[in-house]
């Protein structure tokens, strides 16, 4: 059987891929598990342990991470997977795969194939609800709720996240999270913005320099301003599409576009265009000018709101 796997959610990723090596190990031993990484392995060397009967054992399994890095391996994938012998278990794991190529349609077509992509908001809500239930704990929605926008939507540092909480104490509160977890430096970007867009300089303020205490970099929060406009950019050219359209067609999850939506709606397209006119040339001169990169990003923080409601 060949499998494949891919997805953005790094952590349904990484609990499938063990799922399947754990469970085929306990059957025929720990040296029946063989894995190769695709970038780094040549070509004959990957044909070389999928064609090879397993030595001493009833079947072996090969795991292949990101082996479309290998151009010859991405090419001959069907030559490559038909050649494969029964007795040979095959996983390929891809962190990034595009769906133009004929690799891709290859693996949908002839092989068993999962897309593991992060979780809406709802669903990792009720996802996270379960887990504390199924260790003990307890905490409400509204927790949860506050949780994910504090800490951010990615499910592998949630997971993190909840079981120091439950550690803690059994029954998480808002109070616990606040002590116990870190505001996703996303959240606080986007934070940020709102604050901008509605001319709260004091907040702007305070808000960037809690960045800068805990050493989020210019230029890390440069990078995550340009990400912000470009979503409500997204937003403000998508039309008339629902939320869970913008985010499906643009590749974004629906927790981050719902964040956004309200804040899009208010902006012309005029006013969008000069803002992301204006960042992309900061974000030039920050890397190519000597120039205090803290007062450039606070006036042009500053900025928004005065252009926006004058």
């Amino acid at each position: 059987m060949i499998t494949t796997i891919t997805g953005n959610n790094s952590f349904l990723v990484a609990r499938k891929l063990n799922e399947l090596s754990v469970k085929f190990a306990q059957k025929y031993g720990d040296l029946s598990v063989e894995k190769l990484d695709g970038e780094d392995s040549e070509i004959g060397r990957i044909n070389e342990s999928l064609q090879n009967l397993p030595f001493l054992m009833a079947r072996k399994l090969v795991i292949l991470r990101d082996p479309s890095k290998n151009k010859q391996f991405a090419e001959n994938i069907e030559q490559i997977i038909s050649s494969i012998p029964d007795t040979t278990e095959t996983v390929i794991v891809e962190s990034k795969i595009d769906k133009r190529q004929n690799y891709f349609k290859t693996l949908k077509a002839k092989t068993e194939f999962s897309e593991l992509n992060d979780l809406d908001q709802y669903v990792l809500s009720d996802w996270l609800m379960k887990y504390v239930a199924q260790n003990g704990g307890k905490v409400s929605p509204a927790a949860i709720k506050y949780l994910v926008e504090r800490a951010g939507t990615s499910q592998e540092l949630l997971f993190n996240e909840i079981n120091k909480l439950i550690a803690y104490k059994p029954e998480v509160t808002e109070q616990a999270i606040d002590l116990l977890t870190e505001r996703s430096p996303q959240n606080t970007v986007f934070d940020l913005l709102d604050a901008a867009f509605s001319a709260d300089g004091k907040k702007v303020l305070a808000l960037y320099d809690d960045q800068r205490r805990q050493r989020v970099e210019p230029l890390a929060i440069m990078a995550m301003i340009t990400w912000q406009l470009h979503i409500i950019a997204t937003i403000k050219t998508a039309g008339k599409r629902s939320v869970d359209e913008i985010a499906r067609e643009a590749k974004l999850n629906p927790f981050v576009v719902r964040k956004s939506y309200s804040v899009a709606h208010k902006l012309s397209l005029a006013e969008i265009k000069n803002l992301v006119s204006r960042a992309l040339k900061l974000d030039i001169s920050l890397k190519s000018q000597s120039i205090d990169p803290d007062e450039a990003l606070k006036h042009f923080l500053l900025s928004i709101g005065e252009g926006i409601t004058s």
